[in-house]
């Protein structure tokens, strides 16, 4: 049985890092001290962790190259949202700490509401709000 699942980034620069995901709202790990070569948050309510490791410490735990985010996508993190204004706010606060939009708000199938940014690294992140009482109709 699995115990517990989380995520591991590569970054380029930890503090750089860390200031974006501050300003984005996510709540420092402090079980995990900052260090130059990573940082740790927790992300929503069930508390998700993020690992963030510089290129070369990720590359060396995963025996792999780091992908490169400039040419390609491995993985399309979504955030549940509460409201469509809350999918533009949190939009607006990855625009403000650096990051880019590649999706503006916008409804989706007729109960989705949903946006994209792309962090200081170059991950695509997806916010969706859902209202599943609209799916189907």
């Amino acid at each position: 049985m699995t115990k517990d699942i989380w995520i591991n980034l590569p970054v380029k620069n930890i503090n750089k890092s860390v200031a974006f995901f501050t300003q984005m709202g996510f709540t420092l790990n402090e079980h995990n001290p900052i260090t130059k070569t990573m940082a740790s948050f927790f992300i929503g309510d069930r508390k998700l962790v993020l690992m963030l490791f510089t290129d070369d410490v990720l590359a060396g735990f995963s025996g792999n190259k780091v992908a490169d985010t400039t040419v390609g996508t491995e993985v399309l993190f979504s955030i549940d949202a509460e409201s469509p204004q809350e999918v533009d706010q949190m939009l607006k606060r990855a625009e403000d700490a650096g990051g880019k939009i590649y999706a503006n708000g916008g409804e989706k199938d007729g109960w989705m509401y949903g946006g994209g940014f792309i962090d200081v690294d170059g991950h695509r992140w997806n916010v969706l709000y859902m209202d599943f009482s609209k799916m189907g109709r």
